[in-house]
């Protein structure tokens, strides 16, 4: 049973719609996934930088697994997922790095809170 024309023009729309490019290039793995995180570790590091630190180091776990995949056959994957992973690659370094200075910033509050009430005349609240 032969393909109809229109069969093969759904087809051809479907791989050209999908991804399936002439030369059989795949995106690079979780590279969608390492930019989503990378973001979210941006916009979320001023919520106390508990959140943004997990999605940073997330991120920066599996955009080296996926840069190893790459480097080992570059050939086989499509260059603008490669780019989107080294775009989220560096969302999660800034991200990390803005969380942190949270958690920091976060710390040194609490402290000096603690130190100021520790210093207080309770006596003299009751």
């Amino acid at each position: 049973m032969e393909n109809t024309p229109n069969e093969q023009q759904i087809n051809q729309q479907f791989n050209q719609q999908f991804g399936n490019s002439p030369m059989g290039q795949i995106p690079v793995p979780n590279s969608a996934a390492v930019l989503v995180l990378g973001i979210i570790s941006i916009a979320l590091c001023w919520c106390y930088g508990v959140v943004a630190l997990t999605c940073g180091i997330i991120a920066l776990v599996l955009s080296g697994k996926a840069i190893a995949l790459y480097k080992a056959n570059p050939n086989a994957y499509t260059l603008s997922s490669y780019n989107n992973l080294k775009a989220g690659r560096v969302c999660a370094i800034i991200g990390l790095c803005l969380s942190a200075l949270m958690v920091v910033y976060m710390i040194v509050v609490f402290a000096f809170l603690g130190a100021a009430f520790s210093a207080m005349p309770w006596e003299s609240f009751r």
